[in-house]
């Protein structure tokens, strides 16, 4: 699992005083307590996060609960707006990331990501109906760590995904 600033700050004060509420935590680092909370819930949940981004629902459904049936924490995000959002406050451990959505696309979507410190080293997985060379070579110098086309083998993205998560490992 990778951890951000927010929450290594989290866990050193609650190593300093193992009583301290979330609502003392939430004024000492200027958060809400709401996502205080969430974030000390999720210290519990060991499982990799992956944040599975597509407008299309015919792809996400199914590919959400193929991977929660690996033992995956799978979080969905229909557009890279909401993919930001979900990534910048859950941080998960990888991204599978469409390309063609509509307002912000996956390229875009990567950008922003790759220029975060934050969310930098989150790595991404272009999932995408695209298989131009030139698209590929694109997502690859965004940032992108893998780029997988539409239709794609379930067995092949899993394995693919193990890879880059190995590759990775814990931050």
């Amino acid at each position: 699992m990778i951890r951000d600033a927010i929450d290594n700050k989290i866990i050193e004060l609650i190593k300093k005083n193992e009583k301290i509420s979330n609502s003392e935590i939430s004024r000492l680092l200027g958060i809400r307590e709401a996502e205080i909370a969430e974030r000390i819930q999720n210290f519990s949940d060991t499982r990799s996060k992956i944040l599975l981004v597509d407008d299309e629902i015919d792809t996400l459904l199914p590919l959400k609960l193929s991977l929660e049936a690996e033992d995956y924490l799978v979080m969905g995000a229909s557009n890279g707006f909401e993919a930001l959002e979900l990534a910048k406050a859950n941080i998960p451990d990888l991204i599978l990331l469409d390309i063609m959505m509509p307002g912000m696309d996956g390229y875009e979507v990567c950008a922003h990501l790759k220029k975060d410190p934050v969310m930098k080293n989150i790595p991404v997985i272009m999932l995408t109906a695209k298989d131009a060379v030139r698209e590929k070579v694109k997502g690859l110098d965004i940032g992108a760590d893998d780029y997988v086309t539409k239709p794609f083998n379930l067995n092949e993205l899993k394995a693919r995904i193990k890879s880059v998560m190995r590759r990775f490992g814990d931050q």
